[in-house]
Parts: structure tokens; sequence; C-alpha cells
């Protein structure tokens, strides 16, 4: 990996770290905030049977869901998938497992993964399905479930900038997940549309502390058509 202070990596030594039966956490929001460019780096690879924890599937074609439409997702951890067929498809035949998660305590066992929580304590599910296989805590007299925290051996993200150390600013509504996904992997790579040098970014937009991240590759720009641009 890169050295302490200078964490600007090629691609091909960011994919040293990407290996079939994975965890892989990654931000974005319908494939915003999605990095394009260690995506496309996965399926070239070939890596598969991911265990993926997302927001959501994106779209067929955009984002992680070309992950999914390739098939190289055996197990997607996500709030919703229905913007992206494939992925309920996949899962009603069989072929994908899907674990729901409420998007607020989604991004909340992300965050609680991050910082070291043990969980969080939520009422959501109480009472319903969502009980199955969840440790009930009582306290004060009211019933919460454990919500277990989420972490994944890597956390990809996207960046509208990054200084050479890691710090981060984000491109309005691409922030989303992303700053929550970058604490949470056992090692973090950051995919840039910038790289700056250190001490060029203004200390109060810095989102993400450098301190989070362990490798910075520059971007190769969104490789796929929004919908709105057809």
């Amino acid at each position: 990996m890169a050295n302490r202070f200078d964490k600007v990596i090629s691609l091909e030594e960011a994919l040293t770290y990407f290996h079939d039966g994975m965890t892989l956490l990654a931000g974005g929001f319908g494939g915003v905030g999605n990095p394009p460019t260690l995506i496309q780096g996965i399926l070239d690879k070939g890596v598969r049977d991911i265990t993926l924890i997302s927001n959501d599937t994106a779209f067929p074609h955009i984002g992680v869901g070309k992950l999914v439409t390739e098939r190289r997702v055996k197990k997607v951890i996500a709030s919703h998938i229905g913007s992206n067929p494939n992925a309920g498809a996949q899962m009603t035949a069989g072929e994908l497992e899907v674990e729901f998660c409420p998007q607020g305590i989604l991004a909340e066992r992300i965050r609680a993964g991050g910082v070291g929580l043990g969980g969080i304590l939520s009422d959501i599910g109480i009472g319903t399905i969502a009980e199955k296989g969840k440790e009930k805590v009582i306290v004060d007299g009211k019933a919460y479930l454990l919500e277990t925290p989420l972490t994944a051996e890597v956390a990809i993200v996207y960046a509208r900038k990054a200084d050479r150390f890691g710090n981060l600013v984000y491109d309005t509504s691409a922030r989303n997940f992303n700053p929550l996904v970058a604490m949470a992997g056992d090692v973090t790579i950051v995919e840039a549309e910038e790289i700056v040098e250190i001490g060029e970014l203004d200390p109060e937009e810095i989102v993400t502390p450098g301190v989070f991240v362990q490798g910075i590759v520059q971007s190769e720009g969104v490789n796929w058509q929004w919908a709105w641009e057809k």
C-alpha cells in the first residue's frame, strides 16, 4: 500500500485487495457516488462471490448494479433492490441472497462498524418478521432489537477531491453513504475525480479525514449513461 503520507496508488495496486468471496462496502445511492473505475476494475479482474453492502443495487448497467448483473455478487445487504430488476430476478430464483435493512438503520449499522460500537438499538420491526434472528434488548421496560454493526474487508468510496493523505471532499448528493462507508472498511480505497497536494483543501470543507483512507486512485470518469441523459 502507499506510504503513510502519500496514499496515491495505481488501479492495479488497488485491485490486489479484491478477491473472490470478499466482503465489499460501497458508497453511493442509486449509482450516484458509486466509484466507476474501481467497479470496472473489479469486473475486469473477474472477482466473484462478493458479499456486497450498499444502500441499494443501483440500476442494471449503472454503479454496483453492474456487479449484480454480471452475477459477481452472492449476497447483498441493502435497503432496497427495486431499481435493479436483475437483483430481483436473481433473488426470486434463489441465486442471490438478500438481507433487507431499513435505510436509516443500514446507515447506523455502517456507522457503528466504523466507530467500533457493538451495535445499535432500534424498535423498528418489533412484532414483525424483522425480529427473526435478532437479539431483543429491554431498556427501561421497552423492547428494542439489537442491530449489529457492519464492516467489510474493503470499502470503496467516490470523492470529488482528495489530497494525497486521503482527506476527502464530496460532490453534493454524491456524499450520501460515502462518509460512513469510508470509516467501516479494514482497507478503504478512494476513487477521486481530482487529487491535490496536502494543504490545498480548505479544512472546513473536508468531510472524511485521511486517517480512514489507505489508498487513493485517480478516477477515469463515469462510464455509464444516466437515465436523464438519454
